[in-house]
């Protein structure tokens, strides 16, 4: 059998603030396979922040333990978590955190500068490349993100997540700054890469954009109460074709005398 990429066991996570405590994960045990494409749904203050910071090696948890993909997370300081990131993750941010005076090539660049080994600068451009071109943004290379849409923006965040080759690929609300068509166009992209065998965990509070992934689990007072695979799953393809074929109808109508 396939090792689990992520393996929870009974993990928790407090938070002190003065005499009050929080229980913001309160004994969540969850195990995600290769290849998966999972979404984590809550209400704000169910505890899917926290379970994200934990799977992104962000947090430590209170008690549990985390496996992430054969290493046990639990025990390591902050030196030796920081490292496991730049190797076995990648992260993808609403707000996409791309450097602004920086060239879409550069900023996807920017993990291999902080990986343990030295990566050489030859090296460094042409895995940039070739994760753009991944992404389908091989021919923006040289532009600044003022210069792109938000969608080529997130796609160049994609790209910078995938460059060191990561096991996980942690999504936190894509979407969020996209509207719906990017949105489709950006989850298209994530479906590719599942296609290609890359594991995905997403945060997203919309469950349509939650129905382009394989399985939900939705998070309420720091447990997982829902863990069910996505029944009449979206397929981003043909969600945009769909949404061509309405646009070229609605053009014909309008030129119409």
């Amino acid at each position: 059998m396939t090792a689990s990429v992520v393996q929870l066991r009974d993990i928790c996570k407090t938070y002190r603030n003065g005499d009050l405590e929080v229980h913001a994960v309160r004994g969540i045990s969850l195990d995600i396979q290769p290849g998966e494409f999972v979404a984590i749904m809550g209400a704000s203050g169910s505890g899917k922040s926290t379970l994200m910071n934990t799977l992104g090696c962000l947090d430590r948890p209170t008690s549990g333990s985390y496996v992430l993909d054969g290493i046990d997370v639990s025990g390591l300081d902050r030196g030796a978590r920081a490292d496991l990131r730049n190797q076995k993750l990648g992260f993808v941010f609403q707000g996409f955190n791309l450097l602004a005076r920086t060239s879409a090539q550069e900023n996807v660049e920017l993990p291999m500068l902080y990986s343990p080994q030295r990566v050489p600068a030859a090296e460094m451009r042409r895995r940039a490349l070739a994760a753009l071109a991944i992404v389908g943004l091989a021919d923006r290379a040289d532009h600044l993100p003022s210069q792109l849409s938000g969608g080529q923006q997130q796609r160049v965040a994609i790209a910078r997540a995938l460059v060191n080759q990561p096991r996980l690929l942690l999504a936190d609300e894509p979407t969020g700054n996209l509207d719906s068509r990017t949105s489709i166009e950006v989850m298209g992209v994530f479906q590719s890469l599942n296609e290609q065998g890359i594991t995905l965990v997403m945060v997203t509070h919309e469950l349509d954009v939650a129905s382009y992934c394989k399985r939900i689990l939705v998070v309420r007072d720091g447990l997982v109460v829902r863990d069910e695979p996505v029944q009449n799953r979206l397929n981003a393809a043909e969600e945009l074709a769909r949404l061509r074929s309405a646009e070229s109808a609605a053009k014909l109508t309008s030129a119409t005398p």
